[in-house]
């Protein structure tokens, strides 16, 4: 089969919408994500026993089974106990609590990065809880996160195919469609492919870029 690319040029503007689809699924779910891992991590650390056992078993769960699962468990499974969402809204949560459980990891792990001298300080200024995280320890523990949470966010991108089983209109999914329409899987798939290379090679400089200016801005 040899591309096509008067073909190739047709379906552009459908594909160009299934990848704003994908750009979407992948922000939201982010954002689901990184908020997520945050509030399971400080629940593990600043909760008594019992919440950090139920929450790392919780995690260990989530991280054990496959997103592929989880999305069809939200997807078909729960409908039955009368929680029904649309594909796009099932997707993007499927993949937001997918992440959240490696976010966590990554959350737990530069929040106890920061020094035992720095929690004592906040303490003796009576500061909150809050203002304790919000003004003295997540300052000092994001930057060393970037790169692990920019690895994330490539990753998430990468995965939003996966959500085509759930019907989720996005470019694999348009181009499975595009290909039983016409015959002609070279043309989309090729698109699919090129789309996904440009914006994980971005992806990668934008992180490499957050993590220099942090660590300037850091000094």
């Amino acid at each position: 089969m040899i591309f096509d690319v008067p073909f190739a040029i047709s379906i552009l503007p459908l594909m160009g919408m299934a990848a704003t689809v994908t750009l979407k699924a992948t922000a939201l779910g982010y954002v689901i994500g990184f908020l997520g891992g945050l509030a399971l991590a400080v629940g593990r650390l600043q909760g008594g026993p019992w919440l950090a056992r139920t929450l790392a078993f919780m995690l260990e769960f989530i991280r054990s089974t496959p997103l592929l699962v989880q999305a069809f468990f939200l997807y078909f499974v729960m409908p039955k106990f009368g929680v029904r969402l649309p594909a796009f809204e099932t997707g993007v949560l499927a993949i937001g609590i997918h992440y959240s459980a490696y976010l966590a990891e990554v959350f737990r792990a530069g929040i106890e990065g920061v020094p035992k001298g720095q929690w004592e300080a906040s303490t003796a200024l009576g500061l909150d809880a809050v203002r304790k995280y919000q003004l003295v320890v997540l300052p000092q523990a994001i930057p060393p996160m970037i790169p692990a949470l920019g690895n994330y966010l490539i990753l998430m991108f990468k995965d939003t195919p996966l959500l085509s089983a759930i019907s989720v209109m996005e470019m694999m999914q348009t181009a499975k469609l595009i290909g039983s329409e016409t015959f002609r899987y070279l043309e989309p798939l090729t698109i699919v492919a090129a789309f996904f290379l440009v914006m994980s090679l971005s992806g990668a400089s934008m992180v490499t870029w957050a993590e220099h200016r942090f660590q300037r801005w850091a000094r």
